[in-house]
């Protein structure tokens, strides 16, 4: 397994633009899925964005489509999330997570099932 570690999160205004951070140790990020994923109080973790090992594809959920992007450093063995124009309905602990990709043969991108490495997660929270 890989572990992640999450930074960057914190409490902005609506509106306001934040990154995270997901730093990489134990294997090497261009060889994974890497996606982030978000839980809000009372609520269900949910998909938020994955960035494919193979090809630099990218996958958005439409909550957040237009609005945030995933990208990668493999150099620095780190992923990030840029997330703009804020909403307080994104208010929730971000996660970072990691998969191989034999994982997704059978298995969506947005299926936390597909993913075998998880970091601790940080908080965003957008006041209304």
């Amino acid at each position: 397994q890989v572990q992640l570690a999450e930074s960057g999160g914190g409490l902005v205004q609506a509106g306001d633009s934040l990154r995270l951070s997901c730093a990489a140790s134990g294997r090497t990020v261009s060889s994974l899925v890497m996606a982030w994923f978000r839980q809000a109080p009372g609520q269900e973790r949910e998909a938020v964005g994955c960035s494919t090992w193979n090809d630099g594809s990218t996958y958005y959920a439409d909550s957040v489509k237009g609005r945030f992007t995933v990208s990668r450093d493999n150099a620095k063995n780190a992923v990030y999330l840029q997330m703009n124009s804020l909403k307080p309905e994104d208010t929730a602990v971000y996660y970072c997570a990691a998969g191989r990709p034999v994982y997704f043969l059978n298995r969506k991108w947005f299926e936390a099932t597909a993913y075998d490495s998880w970091g601790r997660g940080t908080q965003v929270t957008v006041p209304s």
